[in-house]
């Protein structure tokens, strides 16, 4: 069985048309398409309740690829020597593998999640990457307001010099992406046992997507184009129309992320890898977009727009396919069950996460009890089980308690009226996974502010 897993980056699981209804998260932009994703998930087995242990980008990959919690443990650093990924434990039985990334952030000096892959290939330019230092041909003033300062100015001016020679959609990162895979896969296609990683930045910010994908923007809009938004009370430096704007941005970035990975499963299905394949398809986790006032992800943002992911399987020829799982799974589970599906068992004691394959195979829907998540250098922890949603806050805060059943957009705080509900979350999960309280935390990716302030 060979496996491919699909990693996309700040997907929100609303903003996929097999995760909702007909409407989308917002009354006033459009819904978001995704004909391809769609398609996939009716041959899959789609999770409803899948969580990343710790955020952000590197401490989910962490968790992922060595089935090793990382909330308690792990910050923003390089996998240690002592980890053991799963391109090592797969290379040891025999496949043949490749990490193809525009994730610029792994190639950070010493990170080794590149290391026993048998190839990597990188997409250079996304974000903030130190790619092209030659000045953009087009002016700032058209991307930002009057509110964004020197530093928001210096950000939205590295992604607009690694963009400028974009034209065609096959420019755009996610293209590129798609198509060294798909060049991969074919180059490949002999190997008896084939591993491939792709780790695809988009839908991550700055959001700027190609024009035959930007249609979920206001026509009538005539402010400057915000692809980047600032952190922050969106209220204090964005009017309704340019918020709405950025939503119609990032949906339009979302619908051409699901193109791209509908021209990627066609060369699946041409190659026959379709059918003989585990697939999995993921996000490492969603994106505020102001739903509750604020832009981009950050230690307070602990709500399902940022948390709860989209998480999928399709095992070769679709077996177990076209069924919805409310199990609760956390992504240290997810390399135990990748290995059990390949009858590795016998090597997944060594890790925290537990299998989920009786859950795969309808054997059960239930796996975990309750969740915690958070960021490593945040004090904001999120708890909770398939009905509740528990937020404890930094003293001084009032901590938070939303039913998710009756009100999935968690706008209704219950904390004083069903405190026994929140004391029975708390008390899930003990202080090991707790940090003290800190004023700031120097990390590597930048200063983490501690308590409800937000990584930006």
């Amino acid at each position: 069985m060979n496996v491919i897993v699909i990693m996309l980056d700040s997907f929100r699981q609303d903003h996929m048309g097999c995760y909702r209804n007909d409407s989308g998260p917002f009354d006033d932009v459009p819904p978001c398409r995704t004909p391809n994703i769609d398609r996939f998930a009716s041959s899959a087995v789609v999770f409803e309740n899948a969580y990343p242990d710790a955020l952000p980008t590197i401490p989910v990959r962490c968790a992922l690829m060595t089935g090793q919690r990382t909330l308690p443990f792990h910050g923003w650093q390089p996998l240690l020597a002592e980890q053991i990924p799963i391109a090592r434990i797969l290379r040891d039985q025999g496949y043949v593998s490749c990490l193809i990334s525009d994730t610029y952030h792994f190639r950070r000096s010493g990170y080794n999640f590149h290391e026993y892959f048998s190839s990597y290939l990188w997409v250079r330019g996304q974000e903030y990457d130190p790619y092209n230092t030659a000045p953009s041909r087009r002016n700032i003033d058209d991307y930002v307001n009057q509110h964004f300062d020197a530093d928001w100015r210096r950000r939205v001016s590295v992604f607009l010099q690694n963009t400028d020679g974009f034209e065609t959609p096959q420019d755009w990162f996610a293209a590129q992406v798609m198509d060294q895979a798909i060049d991969w896969l074919r180059r490949n296609r002999s190997h008896k046992k084939t591993f491939l990683w792709i780790d695809c930045f988009e839908p991550h910010e700055p959001w700027d997507p190609p024009k035959g994908f930007d249609t979920y923007t206001d026509r009538s809009y005539r402010g400057p184009r915000l692809i980047m938004p600032m952190g922050g009370q969106a209220a204090d430096w964005a009017s309704p129309e340019q918020i709405r704007f950025i939503r119609g941005l990032y949906a339009g970035e979302a619908a051409f992320v699901d193109h791209c990975v509908g021209r990627l499963f066609d060369a699946l299905r041409e190659l026959g890898l379709y059918e003989d394949s585990q697939i999995w398809l993921l996000a490492d986790h969603g994106h505020p977009l102001a739903d509750h006032g604020k832009f981009l992800k950050g230690g307070d943002r602990m709500y399902s727009e940022l948390l709860n992911v989209p998480f999928m399987v399709r095992l070769p020829g679709g077996a177990e396919g076209g069924r919805r799982c409310e199990a609760l799974v956390q992504f240290h589970d997810f390399l135990p069950t990748a290995l059990e599906l390949l009858g590795m068992g016998n090597v997944t004691d060594a890790m925290h996460g537990r299998s989920f394959l009786p859950v795969i195979r309808g054997q059960t829907d239930r796996h975990r009890e309750a969740i915690i998540t958070g960021y490593h250098q945040a004090i904001d922890r999120c708890i909770r089980d398939r009905r509740f949603s528990y937020i404890e806050r930094p003293e001084g805060e009032p901590d938070e308690l939303y039913d998710l059943a009756d009100d999935p957009r968690e706008t209704r705080n219950l904390i004083d009226q069903l405190p026994r509900e929140a004391q029975r979350l708390k008390s899930s999960f003990g202080q090991i996974y707790r940090r003290r309280p800190s004023t700031v935390v120097k990390g590597i990716q930048g200063t983490y502010e501690m308590g409800s302030a937000a990584v930006e």
